[in-house]
């Protein structure tokens, strides 16, 4: 197998045995990537690249926003407007190449990506602790 052909496997095989949080948390760590990425691209002008990364960060947005379950848990409505409102801004960024924007953006998710981060981490510390105790 070639190096590619490996990083794919080994990125599928990571996702098929993830759990729903870990996923999750991989969402958040792409599009922080990707918004960091695009920040990157319009600081130096490449407008084809961040049109690339903002793209691909819509993407993410619309896959957290329709896999919410509004009817299990009372902050998803508002969580449910942020992504759209997060989506919006991508798209102005987009449009119109602004990287204050972005950074924006970023800075609404990057705590988000945290708070699911700890969120995951302590349901797996809680899940251990049960299976010992």
């Amino acid at each position: 197998m070639n190096n590619p052909s490996m990083r794919a496997r080994y990125i599928a095989d990571t996702v098929n045995t993830a759990s729903p949080g870990q996923l999750l948390v991989m969402l958040y760590d792409r599009l922080v990537l990707d918004l960091v990425r695009a920040e990157e691209a319009l600081g130096t002008g490449d407008r084809e690249n961040a049109a690339k990364q903002l793209m691909h960060a819509q993407d993410i947005i619309i896959e957290l926003r329709s896999s919410l379950k509004t009817d299990v848990w009372d902050g998803a409505a508002g969580l449910a407007e942020l992504y759209g409102f997060l989506l919006t801004q991508l798209i102005q960024a987009n449009v119109r190449a602004d990287v204050k924007i972005v950074a924006s953006c970023r800075s609404l998710v990057e705590p988000l990506r945290d708070a699911w981060r700890t969120a995951v981490t302590e349901a797996g510390t809680l899940a251990s602790a049960t299976r010992v105790a």
